[in-house]
């Protein structure tokens, strides 16, 4: 009973809150910012004083838990989608579809094909009366389902970080002829390309990298200040995967295996996909025993919690590298010295999210949450219906002012340990009770009433 008191109370407050959020004459703009590639504990590694002010004024979430596969492509549309990769369709950086024979990378990904299993947020913003905008995230200059955002920018990267953040704020502003966009998604390439050429260890190479990220926050908040949003905006800042170092004495040869003759090659390292050219069940056998470091799936048997099976894009045969190994078809040569891309259980794969604005508490950090649960909150912070999705609500509204929020397995552990003391306490008295009743006790007379007529003794 107590437990069903206290749930009801649960659900109560957050019933509450729900309510006052929806109760606003309106959300506030959201801007949502990634810098690819930022590897969670860079953060203890190297000073980011200006990452670090802007989350002590909100909130700061150690790691996320990303989606396998680890790259840029499939995570960056998991963020705003809210969907495991093989939901969305974006499995990996190169892939192959075996009916249209059509080819997907990073270099080809105009096809509107391979992103339409799903809706973005810029699109779904849309639908609420919103103007959206998005700046060489990837799949924002994709016409997805017939729609674009209201503006987006192509991927160019000689565009500065600072020209493209001139053009989000403009955007978010608007003017007197055009009311200013609710939503924008801002891409950066750092620290990723320098974790590539140098690897995560490299400490020289990585702080520069770290120092100019950090810069671009600092430019960041000063612009948002600025203009008067700062403080009127919720801006979520956040990556899509981490890095690992590699390197040449951590190579995994194909050809050491079987004859590229027995396959065609879709993608490689650190999770190779192929298409098997004769029986698949007799190349799985091959690879399987191929490297100890590397792991050989049928597409049957990928394990449920990589979410990577259901989909007809995954191949029959994928190969996953253990942290820091690389698999090549043949040769010594080590293609970067930093890659990501392997088993999203892996902390040094999990990138981080902070977040400030007038929806979020202030100095608060918890340490893990899903990046699929980044959508759904999104979705909340604007109050645009969510599209079918694989994350919650239930961890993220910790983040948020509004909410109050109860560790659930907590609560229930102390009521639990409440009853628990209470029955005990219970068991104990009725136990000393019962002693001093079973004691000798004083003479009394049994009074005995002659006019009873209901005493069948007497009768």
């Amino acid at each position: 009973m107590l437990l069903r008191i206290l749930l009801g109370f649960l659900c109560g407050v957050s019933a509450l809150a729900t309510e006052n959020h929806t109760a606003q004459e309106g959300p506030p703009p959201l801007l949502l910012v990634s810098f690819d590639g930022f590897r969670a504990d860079y953060l203890q590694r190297f000073p980011m004083p200006n990452l670090k002010l802007l989350y002590s004024q909100g909130v700061l979430v150690d790691q996320l838990t990303n989606v396998f596969v680890t790259k840029t492509f499939p995570n960056h549309y998991s963020l705003v989608t809210g969907l495991y990769a093989e939901s969305h369709g974006i499995l990996a950086s190169f892939m192959y579809d075996p009916v249209s024979h059509k080819h997907f990378s990073p270099s080809n990904d105009s096809d509107p094909m391979w992103w339409s299993n799903a809706e973005p947020l810029w699109l779904t913003a849309l639908d609420s009366g919103y103007k959206t905008a998005a700046v060489m995230w990837p799949g924002s200059d994709v016409t997805i389902r017939n729609r674009t955002a209201t503006h987006f920018l192509p991927y160019n990267s000689n565009v500065t970080f600072q020209q493209r953040l001139e053009k989000v704020i403009n955007w978010i502003l608007g003017d007197e002829k055009e009311k200013g966009v609710m939503f924008a998604a801002l891409y950066w390439e750092e620290p990723d390309r320098s974790g590539h050429l140098y690897g995560p260890d490299n400490a020289t190479a990585m702080g520069k990298a770290l120092k100019e990220v950090d810069d671009n926050i600092g430019l960041l908040m000063s612009e948002l200040k600025r203009t008067g949003l700062f403080g009127r905006i919720n801006v979520l800042v956040t990556s899509d995967h981490g890095m690992a170092q590699c390197s040449a004495e951590r190579l995994i040869r194909l050809d050491d295996c079987l004859h590229p003759d027995n396959y065609t090659l879709v993608d490689l390292s650190p999770v190779a996909a192929l298409i098997p050219q004769t029986d698949p069940e007799t190349i799985y056998a091959l690879l399987n025993k191929c490297h100890a470091h590397m792991t050989a799936y049928l597409k049957k048997a990928i394990p449920d919690r990589l979410h990577y099976r259901n989909n007809k894009l995954i191949q029959q045969i994928i190969l996953i590298a253990d942290e820091g190994w690389t698999i090549v078809q043949r040769g010594d040569k080590l293609p970067r010295l930093g890659d990501h891309g392997y088993d999203n259980s892996l902390s040094s794969m999990h990138p981080f999210l902070a977040a400030t604005g007038p929806s979020f508490r202030q100095g608060y950090r918890t340490s893990v949450l899903q990046s699929v649960d980044i959508y759904p909150l999104m979705c909340y912070l604007l109050s645009v219906p969510a599209r079918p999705n694989n994350g919650t609500l239930t961890k993220a509204r910790c983040l948020l002012a509004a909410e109050t929020c109860w560790d659930v397995p907590l609560m229930i552990g102390l009521v639990v340990g409440v009853l628990l003391v209470l029955t005990t306490i219970t068991v104990l008295f009725r136990f000393l009770s019962s002693r001093r009743s079973s004691g000798p006790r004083p003479f009394q007379r049994l009074q005995v009433d002659d006019y009873d007529d209901d005493d069948p003794l007497l009768e």
